[in-house]
């Protein structure tokens, strides 16, 4: 048996996406301790698995120095106490700091780069500092995950990675949670999902003003969005909404039931993804997706056969793939939702994760 320290920014990420890995560390007689910010939701849930909850606060998009080095300080004060035998660490902050922590207390760590972040990706002396934390951060780990290739040629090519690494197929999806559902056939209204905290990475512009543009040609549209959402976008949606241009339905627990009633999802993002969880959830519910050219959407989608690819901010593209959507006969979009099911049936089974990481585990 080993004490296993999982280091997360957020109890929804660790439940919705690790749970399955948890299980199984679990089932294996593992001690499984989780250190994250506390919440009313998800924290519970991760303690009745028998998950033992150190409450650590993060500041999950701040770049104050003196904050991030209080969450080092908390990282190096929770490994003293806990003394385990591996760290897991997931998302920017606990893999740079919780990487230093553990190289500090000679601790043996599993990294998981779930996307590189604003900081990376928008370049400048950012940047440099990020890489430079990156670097030292993950000099000792025993392995870094990537979730996809970009992300991992970035980083070897900017010499931040020293040891071993390997490609995962992001989070992947559990085929059994997210199964394949009927696809609609009632075609009085056709309706397209959004499901993404609102923000302006995540292309919500794009969306919007699509779905502006395609409901005065075609009324039978519904363009639902599902997420929680930042304060500058609020007065937005619910004027749109009144307008009856979208439906907003806020953050839910369980998108499973918007899922039986789409059509189509729809990703318009130029975030720095890992790999989106909401396409390769969609696709397991047998929906085609609309999404960009971004390393963690493009590798889900077969352009034309599972689903569209558009370039970034690119709200025409968006809006001429919608139109070509909306011209298919039910059961060609029913055979694109097959092929995106058949895709992660394929290469994105949440278990290919687990298993990679009870080997790296097992490996000793």
């Amino acid at each position: 048996m080993m004490k296993i320290l999982v280091l997360a920014n957020f109890g929804m990420g660790l439940y919705n996406f690790r749970k399955e890995l948890l299980e199984k560390l679990i089932e294996q007689n593992h001690e499984v301790f989780i250190s994250l910010p506390n919440d009313e939701e998800y924290v519970p849930k991760l303690e009745r698995m028998g998950c033992n909850f150190i409450n650590t606060p993060i500041s999950r998009r701040g770049t104050n120095p003196i904050t991030d080095f209080k969450l080092l300080l908390n990282y190096k004060k929770v490994i003293r106490s806990i003394k385990p035998d591996l760290v897991l660490t997931y998302t920017i902050k606990p893999n740079i700091y919780g990487g230093l922590a553990c190289r500090l207390a000679n601790v043996s760590y599993l990294v998981n780069i779930t996307g590189l972040g604003t900081a990376v990706e928008n370049g400048g002396i950012l940047q440099k500092v990020t890489l430079l934390l990156y670097k030292t951060a993950l000099k000792k780990a025993k392995c870094v995950f990537f979730q996809n290739e970009s992300n991992m040629n970035f980083l070897t090519k900017k010499k931040v990675i020293k040891g071993k690494y390997k490609v995962l197929p992001g989070s992947g999806v559990n085929l059994s949670h997210y199964a394949l559902f009927d696809y609609p056939s009632d075609n009085t209204t056709i309706n397209f999902l959004f499901i993404s905290r609102v923000m302006k990475e995540k292309g919500i512009d794009q969306y919007l003003d699509a779905a502006g543009y395609i409901k005065k040609r075609y009324p039978n549209t519904a363009f639902h969005i599902i997420g929680f959402c930042e304060d500058v976008y609020e007065e937005k949606l619910f004027e749109l909404q009144e307008k009856g241009i979208i439906i907003y339905h806020g953050k839910q627990s369980d998108i499973r039931t918007f899922h039986k009633i789409s059509h189509c999802t729809i990703h318009p993002t130029y975030y720095p993804e890992g790999m989106s969880n909401v396409l390769l959830e969609s696709a397991a519910c047998g929906r085609p997706i609309i999404t960009t050219d971004r390393s963690g959407c493009k590798e889900i989608v077969y352009d034309g056969i599972n689903g569209f690819i558009i370039k970034e901010k690119d709200t025409q593209g968006l809006i001429d793939k919608i139109g070509y959507f909306l011209t298919l006969t039910n059961e060609q979009k029913v055979k694109m939702g097959l092929a995106g099911r058949r895709k992660v049936e394929k290469s994105f089974d949440r278990q290919i994760v687990v298993d990679a990481y009870i080997e790296e585990i097992n490996n000793g």
